[in-house]
């Protein structure tokens, strides 16, 4: 019965896909298409009657009429929309809310309705009609699925609308059939507490030798993943083996009981994952489940530096990037395995590009997808069934290439996400790309990293703060920051103006091991999604690492003398 489920999943992905292709061929009309009838559905809202959308009948008079707008315009619309108001944003019923993570800003309520969400579920079609071409094409089995997101939502509103992170909307709205491809009780991603919840998938994944894919909303909650896997390996296989669930868990009295019926014992594998053990010393997924090929887990933006890591725990096995989206809107669709680039996401949202030399100024002009120039950065703004329009996010994306007609972008970093000591405008990107080279060039592996600016020296210095990954040592912490200095200049070159007058040394700031995972407990305290958690690896917040324990700042050979002097 599970294959034949696999295969109605797998069927219907292809049909999806191969629509999307043809799509992709005729961009500029599907685009048109897109918009036109989304201003006819949409014109006798609220928002929709305000902006006048009942008297556009073209893309470029849309674009001329309708002014680029960030969420602060839609957020008294999305609040009246809370309490339960019809007709604001959508003329379908809200369903459910998206909310926004907050990591990197306010949090945002975003109407998701049945319309929307059938918008939602296409692209991730289309994604996993990809997926399975590709991973056919490599001779990769697909099977059941590993995946630990929370599938709780946070509550209702006023109105009685359900709200919570896109992922638990996501779980819950899709159809039945799709949710026969976890490899644990559906019932297993409602438990409340992160440990049990972990805990418990993992003990139902681990009866299955032959699990081919983990999927995490992000690399570090794949690498979270691990931690658990390694920290409650024994336990584990001792659970497995009786067919039992660890009296320990926090668990809901009514969750362990349907759950304990589902788990039977299983002493054979058990006695296979005990041998794992006592000759590795610990479990990882590769050791697991030595047939997974593949990962489902973001790409592109701080995603690299997360899949550095990922060797160690998984070998060689492949990452495919599923879609890229956020909360208001989806954007790509990866279309390869290994690969950071998306096409866009033509028939989930009608879409603009917003050059550098426009993005600030009072009235930009955007240019359409078939009109972006390979190589070239943009901010991206989307229309959609979510009911915004010309929206921009801030998200800054990079054109990679074309697939047929449509462009396949990349993102790259959001637009706030910017660090400057004076005016050099350093982002994640720059960050990445630096610590990346230095990890390579001392074969040195970080847990994690952030870059902040001193507090009381103007112009600030860049502090770079480390976290080293358990048994590393970094033997010339001296030869690293000159490095770390060096290598900014050669990839981001206004830095390199900017220091050889204004912007003074970068510091070294070794942090106590467990730092990040401290940080990581303050987010979560914060009421941020588990699954939804991203560290900033540059911020301009001078509390954000407040109260971590520095063990050691190195500063570079300039400064010392100049303080000599």
């Amino acid at each position: 019965m599970g294959s034949l489920l696999l295969s109605l999943v797998k069927a219907a992905a292809r049909r999806k896909k191969n629509r999307f292709v043809q799509q992709t061929k005729n961009v500029a009309a599907v685009q048109e298409k897109f918009l036109l009838d989304l201003l006819r559905c949409y014109q006798n809202t609220e928002l929709g009657q305000h902006l006048g959308l009942a008297s556009i009948k073209s893309v470029e008079q849309f674009r001329q009429q309708v002014p680029i707008s960030p969420y602060t315009v839609y957020e008294p619309y999305a609040q009246r929309v809370a309490q339960g108001i019809p007709n604001v944003l959508t003329p379908d019923p809200v369903v459910y809310i998206n909310m926004t993570s907050g990591t990197t800003g306010r949090q945002k309520l975003i109407p998701a309705t049945k319309r929307s969400r059938r918008m939602l579920s296409k692209a991730n079609q289309v994604s996993t009609g990809f997926m399975v071409a590709a991973a056919e094409e490599r001779g990769l089995p697909l099977g059941k699925m590993l995946m630990t997101s929370s599938a709780r939502i946070f509550g209702t509103t006023e109105g009685g609308i359900p709200y919570g992170p896109i992922s638990a909307g996501t779980v819950i709205h899709s159809g039945w059939l799709y949710k026969q491809i976890f490899a644990h009780p559906y019932e297993t991603l409602f438990i409340g507490d992160s440990t049990a919840r972990h805990y418990v998938c993992l003990l139902f994944a681990l009866r299955d030798a032959n699990l081919s894919l983990l999927g995490a909303t992000f690399p570090v909650t794949a690498l979270q993943l691990c931690d658990y896997l390694e920290c409650y390996g024994a336990e584990l296989v001792e659970d497995l083996d009786q067919g039992a669930i660890a009296p320990w868990l926090d668990l809901e009295p009514h969750l362990r009981a349907k759950l304990e019926r589902q788990l039977k014992p299983a002493p054979k594998r058990a006695a296979q994952l005990r041998a794992i053990l006592k000759t590795h010393g610990t479990l990882t997924p590769k050791l697991a489940w030595p047939r997974l090929s593949l990962i489902v887990t973001a790409r592109g933006g701080t995603s690299s530096f997360y899949l550095e890591r990922f060797p160690h725990y998984f070998g060689n096995t492949p990452v495919f990037g599923g879609i890229y989206s956020s909360a208001e809107a989806t954007y790509g669709v990866y279309h390869d395995i290994d690969r950071d680039g998306t096409v866009l996401a033509i028939e989930s949202g009608f879409f603009e590009f917003l050059p550098e030399d426009q993005w600030d100024l009072e009235n930009p002009q955007t240019l359409l997808p078939h009109e972006v120039l390979l190589g070239k950065r943009y901010r991206i703004v989307v229309t959609n069934y979510n009911g915004l329009y010309r929206y921009d996010n801030g998200d800054v994306v990079e054109i990679l290439g074309f697939y047929n007609q449509a462009p396949i972008v990349i993102f790259r970093h959001r637009l706030g996400g910017l660090l400057s000591s004076t005016t050099e405008k350093t982002t994640e990107f720059h960050a990445i790309q630096v610590i990346q080279a230095l990890q390579h060039e001392f074969d040195l592996s970080l847990a994690n990293f952030c870059i902040t600016l001193s507090k009381h020296e103007v112009p600030p210095h860049y502090l770079v703060n480390v976290e080293l990954a358990p048994g590393q040592t970094l033997a010339d912490p001296e030869r690293f920051l000159q490095r770390f200095d060096e290598i900014l200049k050669e990839v981001h070159l206004s830095y390199a103006k900017k220091r050889a007058d204004v912007v003074p040394p970068p510091r070294l700031r070794i942090l106590a091991p467990g730092s990040f995972e401290t940080l990581r407990q303050r987010l979560l305290q914060r009421g941020i999604p588990e699954a939804h958690l991203k560290f900033p690896h540059i911020t301009e917040d001078r509390q954000y690492l407040a109260g971590l324990t520095v063990e050691r700042e190195i500063r570079m050979a300039e400064e010392r003398v100049g303080l000599r002097g």
